[in-house]
């Protein structure tokens, strides 16, 4: 096993040398040892010693200037600090601990004081460090991650839904935690009188539903196909075992359902402060935003029901088909056939209220 480094800073020659031979006899350790502050910042910084031992009344620099200014290093920020000193007003201790220290030794102390206080703080250094090491072993890249997520997607098994086909139903129990493979997928609450207030609109490769499993409730809302869809179910013990056995999986589904809660957030925003013809442009550009395959990809050609639209945007079916007419007078977009041609997404997303 490699020997510890201690680093010594102590002006009298007596008090720094017997405690040097103390170190290499009795805890076989490497020892520095520096006759003022300065020489002994200098020589932490190179050396990046285990554990530094220090005394506060030194000239050039005293042991609470030696503590701060490691402190301001990244590299001897977190090497464990004692001080040995003279000095042993309550005061003076509180002063020590408070700017970092993490013991405080008065002079004269014996062989075994020193030693057990040494021990005690590089234990405490590697139990920080081992953690430290676990955190990073639990840590897994975007790429493990998408790996993993994958292998959960390809053991479970895949269902054929049909156009406007049921997924589940507002108040049903989770079971599930879907992945969509192919088509798209609409989440959607019912008003009072029956019509529908779609909320989202889930794309390929998408997770959906894993809201309910999280906060362990039933169904807010209910899904069904918005096209034909291919949809892997994923059980959700599978889901909570691979969250519990890589904790990183855990925190990007939390991202996950916090983004979701606040686009929920600004859609009801809208909804109460947007005027109609806002409502309609901002429902087109998120249907657009679902289809288009590049960032900077402005025109495109969606495919989407006026009764969706309206579900969407919060409205009647009349009031979508108005708001059509007059964009296409604009020359925002155009109908073809069963689809809308956007000609510029950017402006659609500009519109004023």
């Amino acid at each position: 096993m490699n020997k510890r480094t201690i680093l010594i800073i102590e002006d009298n020659l007596e008090i720094r040398e017997g405690t040097a031979e103390i170190l290499e006899l009795t805890g076989g350790y490497n020892v520095l040892t520096a006759e003022n502050g300065k020489i002994g910042v200098d020589l932490a910084i190179k050396n990046l010693p285990d554990i530094i031992l220090c005394d506060i009344m030194m000239p050039e620099l005293d042991g609470y200037g030696v503590l701060y200014m490691l402190s301001k290093h990244e590299s001897t920020m977190h090497i464990p600090f004692i001080f040995l000193t003279a000095k042993s007003e309550r005061v003076d201790m509180r002063k020590a601990m408070e700017m970092g220290a993490d013991d405080y030794l008065v002079k004269p102390f014996d062989d075994i004081e020193l030693l057990n206080s040494i021990e005690s703080r590089l234990r405490k250094r590697d139990s920080l460090q081992s953690t430290l090491e676990k955190s990073h072993t639990l840590s897994l890249s975007e790429d493990d991650q998408n790996v993993l997520l994958h292998e959960l997607v390809n053991e479970a098994r895949v269902k054929i839904y049909k156009k406007k086909q049921l997924i589940y139903e507002e108040g049903d129990t989770p079971i599930y935690v879907y992945y969509l493979l192919s088509g798209k997928v609409r989440s959607f609450l019912y008003y009072q009188d029956g019509r529908e207030l779609s909320t989202y609109i889930h794309t390929k490769d998408e997770f959906f539903g894993y809201e309910s499993i999280l906060l362990n409730e039933r169904y807010t809302e209910s899904a069904s196909a918005l096209e034909d869809a291919e949809i892997a179910l994923i059980p959700k013990e599978n889901f909570f075992e691979l969250m519990f056995n890589k904790p990183a999986i855990a925190t990007k589904f939390i991202k996950l359902l916090s983004g979701d809660i606040k686009e929920k957030e600004e859609q009801m925003l809208g909804f109460a402060y947007d005027s109609v013809r806002k409502r309609v442009a901002n429902t087109l550009v998120q249907v657009a935003q679902k289809t288009i395959s590049a960032p900077d990809e402005d025109e495109v050609v969606i495919r989407i029901s006026r009764d969706d639209l309206a579900a969407l945007a919060g409205t009647a079916n009349e009031t979508i088909s108005r708001m059509l007419a007059d964009f296409k007078d604009e020359k925002l977009i155009i109908k073809e056939g069963n689809a809308i041609r956007i000609f510029s997404v950017q402006k659609l997303k500009n519109i004023k209220q």
